[in-house]
């Protein structure tokens, strides 16, 4: 599948400066996923030059999303507008409670601030997984589990559920779903279930160790290394596949979110 990112003017009203889109993630000590984070931002960047795109955080790293945002909407006397999009897959604690609370209280005449939905659940997201999968030789009688990070918040894990569904009618084999923290099952559970799954309905010719036996594969539906990816790669799957990462259809996604909350500001007005 070919996805091409957005590049089309935000559309936003003749004369008037677009809202600026926070890119808002959760926040990581890990190097390397705050450098992911960072390019799927510059991503954007990119494919959007003339749009200010600002990064926030709801955990760990600073700046907090609050703080970006009232940097935005007090500018120049209180002419800002801000879209927040939460680079979050699912909705959760994060996407309803602290960034919802970022932009409450902040939709006055002259000072606007939004927030989109999380990144998914989405066909492009999908796809990607997809691709992942591929990159780590997935094969058709594998067992996939789909690695989320989890949330206390039932609409989280039904996000994830709907990817899953998704990538079921791509995958000719098991695909179930497994958490890193804070909703169950765990993915260590889901990758021994899947693994005994796979042994019960495995023939003699399956058992032997050798290239027709079925692995469990774990795709990792997180969007850089940290915290949760290292639990992932401790859950004695055969296969994990790298984080979704910086790609285009992020890119196209995060646009998509970004534009439809500015025609949406721009109706209100």
């Amino acid at each position: 599948m070919t996805t091409q990112t957005s590049t089309r003017p935000a559309p936003g009203r003749a004369g008037v400066a677009d809202p600026v889109l926070v890119g808002c993630s959760h926040g990581t000590n890990d190097p390397i996923g705050r450098q992911v984070v960072r390019r799927i931002l510059d991503d954007v960047r990119a494919a959007r030059p003339r749009l200010d795109v600002r990064e926030a955080f709801v955990d760990v790293q600073e700046p907090e999303v609050a703080d970006v945002v009232t940097s935005v909407v007090t500018a120049d006397g209180g002419s800002g507008r801000a879209v927040v999009v939460p680079l979050l897959l699912s909705g959760g604690y994060h996407v309803e409670v602290d960034i919802a609370e970022a932009v409450a209280d902040r939709d006055g005449p002259s000072a606007r601030a939004v927030a989109t939905p999380a990144l998914g659940p989405d066909h492009r997201l999908v796809d990607l997984l997809a691709h992942r999968l591929t990159e780590a030789g997935v094969r058709p009688h594998d067992a996939v589990v789909v690695a989320a990070a989890g949330s206390s918040r039932s609409g989280a894990a039904r996000d994830v559920e709907r990817v899953a569904a998704g990538l079921r009618e791509w995958h000719p084999g098991p695909v179930t779903v497994g958490y890193g923290a804070k909703a169950r099952p765990s993915v260590p559970y889901a990758v021994a279930a899947a693994r005994a799954a796979l042994a019960d309905a495995a023939g003699p010719e399956q058992r032997d160790g050798g290239a027709t036996t079925p692995r469990v594969v774990v795709a990792a539906y997180l969007l850089a290394p940290g915290y949760f990816y290292d639990r992932v790669l401790e859950a004695s799957a055969d296969v994990v596949t790298a984080p979704l990462g910086a790609d285009p259809r992020l890119t196209s996604i995060v646009l998509d979110r970004y534009d439809t909350a500015v025609a949406a500001l721009a109706a209100g007005e």
